[in-house]
């Protein structure tokens, strides 16, 4: 109950946290990937990695015209020092060139990867995202809302839909913010995997928060009397319907809910969280970031679901009453 009386502070922390995320997602931007842009990717590794300035030059003095490239210092799977080179799409003449240069220098040097993506499958790729991303969140307010067709009071099923929806986007701008940060500070690029991180945040972040709602669902059921009153029907005829009186405040009910599932919330988030960090500690560099982006995403997923939605729906509840009540004095004035 706790947190709903120390609702508005909760939902200050969360609404600074998203414009906070926002502004880093803006002024830092995130560095797309060869899956949205197109282009190459050669990873080369070394038992002893030369300098990257080193490196630079001998690409520099290549006879083809590579353009603009990015090289940045990385390892790969086996734990070996690397370099990523990203470039525009090469040929297999001009990819032999590239993998001759970058194995001129440094001791050990081997190619462990390489990945050529064109520029329309980049922007297929990058359309498909959108869409998936959008799908879902349309799916999930449509389910919301669907779900809780029966709870009318204090507020409507679009209410917890919209509520949810909200939190998403909480949840998703956490990561998104991470990740724009991961850029500038170590070159991380978006590419199908961040994708997939964030639609796993999606899922979690939406289950957590109807695990909550659905709790508050049967409160209200657990605490209301029928009252049964005579109305009359679109033919001027009177009919005998049931009315529902609620026997505790809406905000104690939510309150009661959140105390019954945080500990559930918790717990859940806990196990998650290390179930990530043995797989951002002992996966490979390809993993690593997904990782961390998970782990930002049931984060803000686990506070959200806790201190942003079940206080936002008291505070909607609360405002609708007031609207109503105000109302009903307007009328009898």
């Amino acid at each position: 109950m706790w947190i709903i009386e120390r609702k508005k502070l909760f939902l200050v922390i969360a609404a600074a946290v998203m414009f906070v995320s926002l502004a880093l997602v803006l002024g830092l931007g995130l560095r797309l990937g060869i899956d949205f842009t197109g282009g190459s990717l050669t990873e080369v590794a070394y038992s002893e990695r030369p300098a990257k300035t080193e490196v630079e030059a001998v690409l520099n003095a290549l006879p083809l015209e590579l353009g603009a490239f990015s090289l940045r210092e990385s390892t790969d799977d086996a734990g070996q020092p690397a370099f990523n080179l990203r470039t525009r799409d090469l040929t297999d003449g001009e990819r032999q060139q590239v993998g001759d240069v970058l194995t001129s220098v440094g001791a050990g040097a081997e190619i462990t990867r390489f990945t050529s993506i064109g520029p329309t499958i980049g922007q297929e790729l990058r359309d498909k995202a959108v869409w998936a991303l959008g799908a879902v969140a349309l799916i999930i307010i449509l389910y919301v809302a669907w779900a809780f067709r029966g709870v009318g009071k204090p507020v409507g099923s679009w209410t917890y839909g919209g509520i949810t929806i909200l939190a998403l986007i909480h949840d998703v701008l956490v990561p998104t913010a991470v990740m724009a940060v991961l850029g500038v500070l170590l070159g991380a690029e978006v590419d199908v995997l961040f994708v997939m991180a964030i639609l796993a945040v999606l899922g979690y972040s939406v289950n957590d928060t109807i695990v909550v709602f659905d709790r508050v669902r049967e409160n209200l059921i657990r605490y209301r009397q029928e009252k049964k009153v005579m109305v009359k029907n679109e033919y001027g005829q009177p009919e005998e319907q049931i009315e529902y009186i609620p026997t505790k405040p809406f905000a104690a009910v939510v309150g009661e809910s959140v105390d019954q599932t945080i500990l559930r919330s918790i717990n859940t988030s806990v196990t998650t969280l290390l179930a990530l960090s043995a797989l951002y500690l002992l996966g490979g560099s390809v993993t690593q970031t997904f990782a961390l982006i998970l782990m930002a995403g049931v984060l803000a997923g686990t506070y959200s679901s806790i201190f942003l939605a079940n206080p936002l729906l008291v505070l909607l509840a609360e405002r609708k009453l007031a609207k109503l009540e105000a109302a009903e004095k307007g009328e009898s004035s």
